[in-house]
């Protein structure tokens, strides 16, 4: 049975991008650091499970039923950006160019994991195209074989819809997920985005 500190490097260990060694220099920090800071931590972490939710509109964080991007006057409505996760949304939003919305996946397609079209969020986006006819859907996923699916996948449902279609420009890594691409290559791609078109078999 594990003690104190190897349950909490087991939890550790199960946040994203956290191995085992990365959680125990956290874990010998944590039990380092002054019980104030660590309360601090704790009422943080309480405080946004308990107050964050999923905007009702673009599924990405908010604290409020329509997050401030759905929201915004300022913003165009006549662009969604369609991307896997709310990290995407932030990563995108840190360019400080991009002014349309976004529509969060929840995931790319992936038939060996489960993840099939009823598992993420193309029956909103569907529903969003039909009642708010925007002007262009940006694809904004990663470079990776199941997101390429994806985005081959949305294509062609929406390319009878009178909707331009797009995705980021071939600047992006191959096989790397948004979150983690440099501001200065993603601002390009956003900046170079290009037509995509997939046909009754591509």
């Amino acid at each position: 049975m594990n003690g104190p500190i190897e349950e909490l490097v087991e939890q550790l260990n199960h946040l994203p991008g956290i191995g085992p060694k990365s959680a125990w220099r956290i874990a010998l920090h944590i039990l380092d650091t002054p019980e104030e800071e660590i309360a601090k931590l704790s009422h943080a972490l309480d405080d946004a499970k308990r107050k964050i939710i999923k905007c009702r509109q673009c599924f990405t964080y908010s604290e409020t039923d329509l997050c401030s991007i759905c929201s915004s006057a300022t913003r165009d409505a006549a662009i969604i950006c369609v991307v896997e996760k709310s990290s995407d949304v932030f990563a995108i939003e840190k360019i400080g160019r991009y002014r349309g919305g976004y529509h969060v996946l929840g995931g790319v397609l992936s038939p060996l994991a489960g993840t099939t079209p009823d598992k993420l969020r193309i029956a909103e986006l569907t529903k969003r195209i039909s009642q708010m006819h925007p002007s262009e859907l940006i694809i904004g996923l990663g470079g990776g074989a199941e997101a390429e699916t994806t985005a081959g996948y949305l294509a062609r449902l929406y390319r009878n819809s009178g909707v331009r279609i797009t995705r980021l420009a071939r600047g992006l890594p191959a096989g790397m997920e948004i979150e983690y691409v440099d501001q200065v290559t993603l601002r390009q791609a956003l900046n170079e985005r290009t037509d995509i078109c997939y046909g009754e078999n591509g």
